[in-house]
């Protein structure tokens, strides 16, 4: 009983592991900043003015193309 407990916990790694792996590879990313704001609602400056960004790397999606969709009579 062990064993398949065992062999079915490593599959399930082995395939999450391997699809994370893999599905960012070749995929095009962008930077994205945005400003950071206190409570109040105003932005947030550093010692010399500058206004603080949060910046993260985010996926481009492709689009897709397709057919157009046939209007009712």
């Amino acid at each position: 009983m062990k064993n398949i407990i065992i062999a079915a916990a490593m599959a399930m790694f082995m395939t999450t592991t391997w699809a994370d792996h893999h599905d960012n590879k070749g995929l095009e990313t962008r930077r994205v900043c945005v400003d950071v704001k206190d409570k109040e609602g105003k932005p947030v400056k550093d010692a010399k003015g500058n206004v603080k960004q949060n910046c993260k790397e985010v996926r481009v999606h492709k689009k897709l193309e397709g057919t157009k969709v046939p209007e009712k009579k």
